[in-house]
């Protein structure tokens, strides 16, 4: 279980899921495999195919982890002021509206792509925070507290645009009720009996109304994976904290790499590179490019930005250039996020959709190799200062 809740191990774990997924699709097993994906197992309310059970249920589990954690940062954690939250907040506003720009320069003269330019705006902050357990040995804190405000702000974007963009046949009542049961949810997490027995009535009662919310989401049109972050938002710190450490090793260690594995059955098409959809380039450069040039750009900007009331000497700027360079070239690798907007983008068109995620798993990797270098050189630099003091 330790070794799941490292940094580096889930990482590598991740990327290995995606390749084999990758590889799979593509060998003569390939075929059933994914005819296997899409087979439906049917439950009371609920009739989906195993990779929408991957995508739509065990993934929002995830995002009740992520919840969680953006609930500490923005109460007690890196983002709890303005102080704290306007630098890497403005840094990750660059960080979505270049690679967005750049999308839509590839792919957005084609209506049939077009829709495709949310794809790049997300950090997976598993791969970059593991790209720093392996290669940034000596780096500063700062560089990683920036990092970690940086994904959990594109975490936060990447929710928003999955509920206000993909949701379909909106069911209001339906979206209310399970509202209210999240009201529920979170007013239970406060109650602390203090017979043992009492205590496991109210914890079985919380996972009944979990479940029941997200299948009145899954209902009501909205992507269901934001059930977990409603709920993730409502529990209480304390309670939902211990939760997510409880989850932890299995969110790195079965859901993540199930959901990469199932995302990455694409068919790499026999063509020539002229012919494939503008989308895969688009994706593909917009992650590592856009990324790394918005997340710079902003941030050098930002980080001379002296909010008001702030004294000079409490805003001097916590990272110099080459940092910066380093914080951005990790904020390209999109992955988890980005694979399930590339599945949202695309649901009606499965060849683009197959070759954005194509984009996505290139874009990524190529971020991987830029910030393990860049990371390596500024971590190098630091170990020698500190070696010479």
């Amino acid at each position: 279980m330790t070794l799941l809740r490292s940094e580096r191990f889930p990482a590598v774990l991740l990327l290995a899921a995606a390749a084999l997924g990758l590889l799979i699709a593509n060998l003569p097993v390939g075929p059933a495999v994914l005819h296997a994906s899409e087979v439906h197992l049917t439950l009371p309310w609920a009739d989906l195919s195993l990779s929408h059970w991957v995508s739509d249920g065990l993934l929002a589990i995830f995002f009740f982890g992520v919840a969680v954690e953006l609930q500490y940062e923005l109460t007690s954690g890196e983002l709890s002021s303005v102080r704290k939250a306007i630098q890497p907040a403005i840094a990750a506003a660059g960080g979505v509206l270049v690679p967005i720009l750049i999308y839509l320069l590839i792919a957005g003269a084609d209506p049939a792509t077009r829709d495709g330019w949310p794809i790049a705006t997300a950090t997976d902050i598993a791969f970059a925070l593991g790209v720093l357990a392996v290669f940034g040995r000596g780096l500063p804190s700062p560089v990683r507290v920036f990092l970690l405000a940086l994904a959990i702000i594109d975490d936060l974007v990447g929710i928003v645009l999955i509920a206000v963009l993909f949701a379909t046949d909106l069911d209001l009542g339906l979206l209310a009720i399970a509202v209210v049961l999240v009201v529920v949810f979170g007013a239970l997490s406060r109650v602390e009996p203090e017979h043992r027995g009492a205590r496991i009535a109210v914890i079985a009662l919380m996972i009944v109304l979990a479940v029941a919310a997200w299948l009145l989401v899954l209902q009501s049109g909205v992507h269901a994976t934001i059930a977990g972050v409603l709920l993730g938002f409502a529990v209480r710190q304390g309670a939902g904290l211990r939760t997510r450490h409880v989850l932890e090793p299995w969110i790195n260690g079965a859901i993540l790499p199930l959901f990469a594995f199932v995302a990455a059955l694409v068919v790499i098409p026999q063509v020539s590179p002229s012919e494939l959809s503008p989308a895969l380039w688009a994706v593909w450069i917009a992650l590592p490019v856009g990324k790394l040039i918005g997340i710079v750009v902003f941030g050098w900007l930002a980080l001379r930005i002296r909010p008001r009331g702030v004294p000079r000497a409490e805003h001097t700027p916590i990272l110099n250039l080459p940092d910066l360079i380093a914080a951005g070239a990790l904020g390209g690798v999109g992955f988890t996020v980005s694979l399930l907007l590339a599945k949202l983008a695309f649901a009606e068109d499965p060849a683009i959709r197959d070759q954005s995620i194509l984009g996505v798993l290139g874009g990524s990797l190529t971020a991987l190799v830029v910030c393990a270098v860049v990371v390596s050189l500024r971590a190098r630099h630091y170990r020698l200062i500190a070696a010479s003091s």
